[in-house]
């Protein structure tokens, strides 16, 4: 049954929503509060072995001087959740208050450790009193409750203990570690996510335990997307007092400007629409490479900042600052389903020269006439990314949605005029909204500005704001084409509104990686690696591969991939066909290889074109500072 609330405020007014703090640590003496009024915190993990007490004392103070205000640490067992205690005496020894998570999967028994040393704990509901199966079976009423009543029985000791100790706690669900309970009943969705973390929930608040923060993550922005909406809206069905802060993240996010672009979609969509009180952009790249990325997405939202900038109505996320229009947009409908995603219905277009777009045909890539010329002989015709229509030859018409505009015809290009006094991702919106009320389907051409640039932004930030605005929009399902306006680069803007689009799901021109950040479950050298794979297969468009450092999100968030490359052991690989495992203790040396083999097994290989050049990792080939 759908949420009967709204998962915000509005889909077109910036604001925040409300919930209750809940601090992590003392907020006196280097703690942070998540969540009531205070800015959204950020956070990153170690990716260090636990029982290295130098290497997670190092890496902590690393990431806290890139700016990271809590920070996570994996803790597989009760051995390495023990050594917290020495880790958080170093860092307070050395005068370093910053709030420790204990990251925990599968054991209890660990949690109640890190629960006496750290100020915070993350638990997956999916797999912390369950053994994956990913067995198929029917669950009578009578036998959920009891499957209730056992999970209660393992979970209710960690909620006492941090209730006495004023400890916090993450329910922190994966799309990728379900369990076999939630499964069976909900399926692999959105919804069954969503009781997960209720079902956890539940369970403190009969212990009266209200010190928690939700999370939602999956490796899918859209899937994200949708996760978050109907856990906000399902919290505000279940009453006002069950206003907890989310943490936001896009987990197995990537490297490089695919895994930047990624978080941006997912959580700079949120972030746009009020939700979100701590955020983790989580990169295949060292840790602190993640803080500057959390800032730069996060000063795209000012209001969710402290610093003011006079460029910032141009931003996504701003507040729509005329009064009388604020009014006639408040409760005014949006023109997607939040929680379930469907492309907008548009009919065909026909332009001279020819530009198919709507209806059917994917959503296209647009350049402006000035960047097409620019464009000429650069780009040879077998390159991946093709301008594949000019702006100026498809005479759109362009429509101020805040005023009264005449029907268009249904096959013509429409977009918004860059003179319409609202932000980018509230104009598309609204825009989308009248044609909805007019019964007209006008294919939408979607600019990531609305206004010419005047002054150019760094690169990183150029991308960012466009893929927040874009990425928002393609995930809500509207949008026929694009059109890359924040970089004056015709190269970086036509392969930028490419990633984009391959990040949102609605095109796919290169392979396609799903890569977990490293922390210290790791089991193999997740940068070189990834490296090593991309080095064999970037030539597999349409192909998706998966490269997990260990099982714990491995085969669910595996779902949609093609292929997985997962950590099995110390030096051995499994590798999988989506959730199957195919072959397993793979030495180390040779898992490309055989990786390679399966892929061509599969049927999906094919030989590059020509030659491939060396792919080197992050730490040799760092990406620029956000």
């Amino acid at each position: 049954m759908p949420p009967s609330s709204p998962y915000c405020g509005s889909p077109y007014l910036f604001r925040r929503r409300r919930t209750r703090p809940v601090p992590v640590g003392d907020p006196d003496r280097g703690g942070v509060v998540i969540g009531g009024d205070h800015p959204v915190v950020l956070q990153s993990m170690i990716t260090a072995d636990t029982l290295d007490t130098a290497a997670c004392v190092q890496q902590t103070l690393d990431l806290v001087a890139a700016g990271c205000q809590l920070v996570r640490i994996t803790a597989p067992t009760v051995r390495d959740a023990a050594n917290l205690e020495a880790i958080a005496a170093t860092l307070r020894a050395r005068g370093c208050r910053v709030p420790l998570v204990a990251d925990i999967h599968f054991k209890p028994d660990a949690a109640l450790e890190a629960a006496r040393w750290v100020e915070k704990v993350r638990v997956n509901p999916g797999n912390y009193a369950d053994t994956k199966r990913f067995a198929s079976r029917g669950y009578s009423e009578t036998e959920y409750a009891a499957e209730l009543e056992r999970i209660e029985e393992r979970f209710a000791p960690l909620v006492r203990l941090c209730r006495e100790r004023g400890r916090a706690l993450r329910i922190g669900t994966n799309h990728g570690s379900l369990s076999d309970r939630i499964l069976n009943r909900h399926g692999d969705t959105p919804e069954g996510m969503v009781e997960s973390a209720l079902e956890f929930a539940r369970i403190c608040r009969a212990h009266d335990f209200h010190s928690l923060v939700f999370s939602m993550k999956a490796s899918n922005p859209k899937v994200m997307i949708e996760c978050y909406r109907l856990l906000v809206s399902r919290l505000a069905d279940l009453g006002p007092d069950w206003n907890y802060p989310i943490h936001l993240g896009v987990t197995e996010a990537g490297e490089g400007d695919d895994g930047r672009i990624k978080s941006a979609i997912g959580i700079g969509s949120l972030l746009c629409d009020g939700l979100g009180d701590t955020i983790r952009v989580s990169l295949a790249e060292d840790s602190p490479r993640e803080i500057p990325v959390c800032q730069a997405l996060l000063a795209q939202v000012p209001p969710l900042t402290l610093a003011a900038d006079p460029t910032a109505a141009l931003r996504p996320g701003h507040p729509v600052a005329d009064i009388a229009l604020s009014r006639r947009l408040e409760g005014l409908p949006p023109p997607y389903d939040p929680f379930a995603f469907a492309r907008r219905v548009s009919t065909e277009a026909s332009t001279t020269p020819p530009c198919r777009g709507g209806g059917t045909q994917p959503v296209r890539v647009l350049v402006t006439r000035a960047a097409a010329e620019a464009l000429k002989g650069h780009l040879p015709p077998q390159a991946e990314t093709q301008p594949e229509g000019v702006y100026e030859d498809l005479d759109p018409l362009e429509v101020d949605p805040t005023t009264p505009f005449p029907t268009p015809s249904s096959n013509r290009w429409i977009t918004v005029h860059e003179d319409t006094p609202l932000p980018t991702l509230t104009a598309f919106r609204l825009l989308a909204r009248r044609l909805e009320e007019s019964g007209a389907t006008p294919p939408i051409l979607l600019k990531d500005r609305l206004a010419p640039i005047s002054a150019a932004a760094t690169p990183d930030i150029a991308m960012l704001r466009s893929a927040v605005v874009l990425g928002s929009l393609l995930a809500d399902g509207i949008g026929d084409a694009i059109l890359v306006r924040e970089t004056t680069d015709p190269e970086g803007s036509l392969r930028l509104a490419y990633t984009i689009l391959q990040a949102a799901g609605c095109r796919s021109f290169k392979t396609d990686y799903v890569v977990c950040p490293s922390c210290g479950r790791t089991l193999f050298d997740l940068q070189a690696v990834t490296a090593r794979i991309k080095s064999r297969t970037r030539h597999l468009k349409g192909v998706k591969i998966a490269i997990m450092g260990c099982i714990v999100n491995g085969p669910g968030e595996m779902a949609d991939a093609h292929f997985g490359y997962v950590g099995g052991a110390p030096g051995k690989v499994n590798l999988y066909v989506g959730k199957t495992p195919v072959r397993f203790s793979i030495p180390e040396a040779e898992a490309v290889d055989c990786l390679v083999d399966l892929i061509r097994s599969q049927g999906k290989w094919t030989d590059p074109e020509g030659p491939q050049s060396p792919i080197t990792t992050r730490r040799d080939n760092p990406h620029p500072p956000t």
